[in-house]
C-alpha cells in the first residue's frame, strides 16, 4: 500500500485531493522562488513567499501525519528564520541547498502521485549551508 492509498483510507477523499493540489502548485513554484533568492531586488518577496510555503506544506502534511515531511518543512522554515532578517541576498551555498530540498518534495510528490512509499529524507538536507557568506 502506498502512501496515497494510506491517506486516503484514513481521511475523507476531499481532503486528501486538495491537499494533493494545493502541494503540487506549492511544489512546482518553489524553484523559480528559490532562484530569486539571488536577486537583491526579488528575494524579499521571493523569502516570504517560500517562507508562507514551507509553513503551508509543515501545517497540512502536520494534520494528515505524513512525518517526514513535517520534519523537512519544520527544518527549512526554521532555516528561513534566519534568511528573512537579513538584507542581501543568498548565497550560492544556501540556494544549492534550497534546491535539493526543492527536488526532495518534487520526489515526495511524484511518490504520492504514484501511490508509491514516501522516499527517505536525504541525510545531506538535514545539514544547514552556512547562510552568513553572501
Amino acid at each position: 500500500m502506498g502512501v496515497r492509498t494510506d491517506l486516503e483510507n484514513r481521511f475523507d477523499f476531499e481532503i486528501i485531493d486538495e491537499f494533493l493540489d494545493h502541494y503540487a502548485m506549492m511544489v512546482e513554484i518553489m524553484e523559480p522562488l528559490i532562484i530569486d533568492l539571488s536577486n537583491r531586488d526579488r528575494f524579499h518577496r521571493s523569502i516570504e513567499e517560500l517562507f508562507r510555503i514551507f509553513h503551508n506544506i509543515k501545517s497540512a502534511s502536520s494534520y494528515l501525519k505524513i512525518e517526514s515531511m513535517v520534519r523537512l518543512a519544520t527544518f527549512v522554515e526554521d532555516a528561513f528564520e534566519q534568511l528573512r532578517t537579513r538584507d542581501v541576498p543568498a548565497n550560492e551555498e544556501t540556494i544549492t541547498w534550497l534546491i535539493s530540498v526543492s527536488d526532495m518534495f518534487m520526489q515526495w510528490h511524484e511518490d504520492l502521485k504514484m501511490d508509491n512509499e514516501l522516499s527517505k529524507i536525504h541525510f545531506s538536507l538535514l545539514i544547514l549551508p552556512d547562510m552568513e557568506d553572501a
